[in-house]
């Protein structure tokens, strides 16, 4: 079974929010791999700052299901989709990554380019999988942020055992 990345952002009721998809993360692949939380401010639009993280699993399910499966739990958390790309959201699960594969099944290109676009996705995924090679560049992880600049996204801060990511969700 190929390890896949998710990551996951809030920027509405976040905290709420963020545990409600781990646990129903959880109840579906069973143990999670976890990173640090992330706090950024919006990108693309103005609006309340966002929590990130990225989770790790193994699973059989294909590409196709899991796109089709992280759209129905953003949307039972309230996830809206309106004609803009960049706008607030209760939830957003994208999976970045499929083992090594490289490919567009389910209508997105993995691993997805946001990997080496946005510091909030990056820093994450080098916390939790950094010795892991990115399937495009052979390159690892921990080298790719390494060499990211972040300058320019949006104040990213690491937030430190946040107590809420402890409790029930």
């Amino acid at each position: 079974m190929p390890r896949v990345w998710v990551s996951v952002g809030s920027n509405i009721e976040r905290e709420r929010h963020i545990r409600a998809a781990l646990t129903d993360l959880r109840k579906t692949f069973g143990e999670l791999v976890v990173s640090p939380v992330y706090e950024t401010e919006a990108v693309g639009f103005k609006g309340d700052a966002f929590f990130n993280l990225v989770v790790g699993f193994d699973t059989s399910l294909t590409p196709s299901a899991l796109h089709g499966l992280m759209r129905e739990i953003e949307a039972h958390h309230g996830r809206e989709r309106s004609g803009e790309k960049f706008a607030a959201r209760t939830l957003d699960l994208d999976l970045l990554t499929y083992g090594d594969a490289v490919t567009d099944e389910g209508g997105k290109a993995l691993p997805r380019d946001e990997i080496l676009r946005y510091a909030f996705v990056l820093a994450p995924l080098a916390d939790v999988a950094g010795g892991e090679i990115h399937p495009k560049l052979g390159e690892s992880y921990h080298i790719l942020w390494e060499r990211f600049a972040v300058s320019n996204q949006g104040g990213l801060r690491r937030l430190e055992n946040p107590p809420w990511m402890n409790s029930s969700g």
